[in-house]
């Protein structure tokens, strides 16, 4: 039964949209674990990931690092005991007389530190080794929190574009079958059918590319979180995208020298490179020891002095100074070391600086041109939509070829999966916007998780372009 290209594209519309329907739920299929949102993942990565946990070590071990460093400002107190025995032989003009005997002595010792510049130096240094692991811990988890976001909107990202992949197919293979038919009757050339076949070709080797980067972005989140079968939750229809706060650069911009984490630890850096040369004037400087000492020694067998059994105890208390006074120049070079050394951290920091600072304006500058992004994409959606329709109709009246309809299909496929990407790199951009500016935290992550929902799974990215269709 013959029937107008109209009533077939009808029909066309309804098919693709219960097939897009049961691709979506295939797609779902690669996953066998119920779906779970940005924040359970993201949680879940913080037990599973090795580098965020070799940071939390590294700040447990610094920790546990700054509390030695204390202790040459407390007292060392040590207990010396020994046991020895001896032989001595006295000659001359008088018979030989053995003094062989055993002496038995212990002691306890203590030395409380009053004045050490360098201890005093070590121990600040301690202090701030510890406020540098917790930046670096603080950098470690503000880049697990970005790396989790980027590998959960890649597999949304990969999932809509094989879904849209399926349904060009789906559509281009009602075209080539139009076409044929067509032929059959007389009303269209074998060059239809030709071209219908070829860009189905194509689309096909693109749904094997799409199926690729699906398993490969899988693969990637469940290697980040741990968990087999990971499933994303997609974003809630109609999408409402975040809006930028504050608007404005140089806020941004203020944030990141005082919070992001590479300027703090550049900064710490400078504040141990001055300690650092504390220590080594305080080579010049004396030291003062409060040092104590009790004792007991015991004889049994005598001693030359004394030949009979004896004991004895004695204790001590004194302050010790100790003043150099001349180590071959050694502390005149280990200053000027510690002074270039100081002099390169300041330069560190202020190319640290700089470092931020471009990484803010790129986050900053791609989050609005992004914003744009999307609003651009939404017209060309609705622009090539209106196109394709054009196109059919033309085809239907003769003023059109197949080619010109293909070509439409694949310029409004193109559309909807660049505007699924911006609208993605939009989400991601906003965390590496505070990434960048060193406030990135859990509730940023909550926010965007706000944006998701586990209703929209069954549904298909791109059900709603055809039913506007």
């Amino acid at each position: 039964m013959a029937f107008s290209f109209g009533q077939h594209l009808s029909f066309s519309a309804h098919c693709a949209l219960r097939q897009v329907t049961l691709a979506a739920v295939a797609v779902s299929a690669w996953t066998s674990a119920p779906a779970q949102s940005l924040v359970q993942l993201t949680e879940q990565a913080q037990i599973h990931d090795a580098a965020w946990q070799s940071a939390r070590a590294q700040l447990d071990a610094s920790i546990s690092k700054g509390a030695q460093a204390k202790a040459g400002l407390l007292p060392q107190i040590g207990i010396q005991a020994g046991s020895q025995y001896s032989e001595t032989r006295v000659r001359g003009n008088f018979p030989t007389v053995p003094l062989d005997g055993r002496q038995d002595s212990a002691s306890l010792q203590a030395q409380q530190p009053l004045y050490n510049p360098a201890n005093v130096a070590t121990y600040r240094q301690g202090q701030r080794n510890v406020d540098l692991a917790y930046a670096q811990v603080d950098a470690s988890g503000q880049d697990l929190l970005v790396r989790s976001a980027k590998a959960y909107f890649q597999v949304l990202s990969a999932m809509d574009t094989l879904s849209l992949v399926q349904a060009q197919k789906r559509a281009v293979a009602e075209q080539l079958e139009y076409a044929k038919r067509n032929f059959e009757i007389g009303t269209a050339t074998v060059t239809d059918s030709r071209e219908a076949q070829a860009r189905f070709d194509l689309v096909r080797a693109q749904e094997i590319a799409s199926e690729n980067d699906v398993r490969v972005a899988q693969a990637a989140l469940e290697q980040l979180v741990g968990v087999a079968g990971a499933s994303p939750w997609p974003l809630a229809q109609p999408v409402h995208l975040p809006q930028l706060t504050p608007n404005d650069l140089q806020t941004w911009l203020d944030t990141a020298d005082a919070q992001n984490p590479m300027v703090r630890q550049a900064q710490i850096a400078v504040d141990m490179a001055k300690l650092e040369t504390d220590k080594a004037y305080a080579g010049h400087k004396p030291t003062v020891d409060l040092q104590a000492s009790y004792g007991t020694q015991r004889n049994p067998d005598g001693s030359m002095t004394l030949p009979q059994r004896n004991n004895s105890t004695a204790g001590t208390v004194g302050v010790v100074m100790t003043i150099p006074l001349f180590a071959g120049f050694a502390v005149q070079n280990r200053v000027k070391e510690t002074l270039s050394l100081e002099e390169k951290s300041r330069a560190d920091l202020e190319d640290a600086k700089r470092q931020v600072a471009q990484s803010v304006r790129t986050a900053f500058f791609g989050v609005q041109s992004t914003y744009g992004q999307v609003h651009a994409l939404q017209a060309a959606v609705a622009s090539s939509q209106s196109a394709l329709e054009a196109n059919v109709l033309g085809y239907e009246v003769g003023v059109r070829i197949n080619i010109d309809v293909l070509n439409a299909q694949s310029q409004l496929y193109q559309s909807q999966k660049d505007l699924a990407q911006a609208r993605y790199n939009l989400l991601v951009g906003h965390l590496q916007l505070r990434q960048a500016a060193g406030n990135l935290q859990m509730q940023d992550v909550h926010t965007i998780n706000e944006l998701l929902s586990p209703a929209q799974i069954a549904a298909a990215p791109v059900s709603n372009s055809l039913i506007n269709k």
